[in-house]
């Protein structure tokens, strides 16, 4: 950056809705401070309108009409990748803080606007990388206890269906199948919930020709490829 120059000011008067530089970098304009006061009113008062007046937070009650303004289910998978776009924490429930982080970042402050959004959201959540850690999010976002880890396979089933259903059908039929019909794994993992994604995506289906049982898969996932080729012979 060129030094600055030591000749006199100019007297040319400054625009006061202009951006001017300072030492720690642009300081916004009147113009731009004003736009982004009212798009925080606008998701301020969208927050309030469904959230516990008590408890000043959006509750399972207040989702569900959060999805009757947006005319979908409470269990759209978009609902999923909407608390994932907020980083919510806690299944079922969006304080002000992550309404804000979610709804800054899809650029609403209406209830129009969100419904406008979803599949644009959920166009963003199938591209590769941002699948991996909303597939991951998934998981975490329904352990509902404390230092839980596990979920039951009745969730897991579930929790396949609506996350993978649309793209692996058939795995995710036969996965479902086998996890109601075995005996030995009534909880998950998350490391076994990762492989379930990574055996949809990499094992050609349904002869897995490419499945090897030397390599380090999860030994559910092992169990399932024997019962599988069993049913299938």
């Amino acid at each position: 950056m060129p030094p600055r120059s030591a000749s006199k000011p100019s007297k040319k008067r400054s625009n006061p809705d202009s951006v001017t530089s300072s030492a720690t970098g642009p300081v916004p304009s009147a113009s731009s401070k004003k736009k982004a006061s009212k798009e925080v009113d606008g998701t301020d008062k969208l927050f309030d309108k469904y959230a516990n007046a008590s408890s000043g937070v959006i509750d399972p009650e207040g989702i569900e009409k959060l999805c009757s303004s947006l005319e979908v289910p409470h269990t759209d998978i978009r609902i999923l990748m909407l608390a994932w776009r907020m980083k919510a924490e806690r299944q079922g429930y969006f304080t002000k803080g992550e309404w804000r982080i979610g709804l800054k970042a899809l650029k609403v402050d209406t209830i129009g606007k969100l419904k406008k959004a979803l599949p644009e959201l959920e166009k963003e959540v199938r591209e590769p990388l941002n699948f991996r850690d909303f597939y991951a999010y998934a998981f975490q976002y329904c352990l509902t206890e404390d230092k839980q880890k596990f979920l039951d396979t009745e969730t897991i089933c579930q929790l396949l269906d609506m996350v993978l259903g649309s793209t692996f059908r058939a795995q995710v039929d036969y996965l479902i199948d086998y996890l109601k019909i075995q005996k030995d794994y009534k909880v998950i993992s998350m490391d076994q919930w990762r492989g379930f994604c990574r055996f949809c995506n990499e094992i050609s289906f349904p002869d897995m020709t490419n499945y090897n049982l030397e390599l380090a898969w999860p030994s559910i996932l092992d169990d399932f490829f024997e019962w599988l080729r069993e049913k299938q012979a």
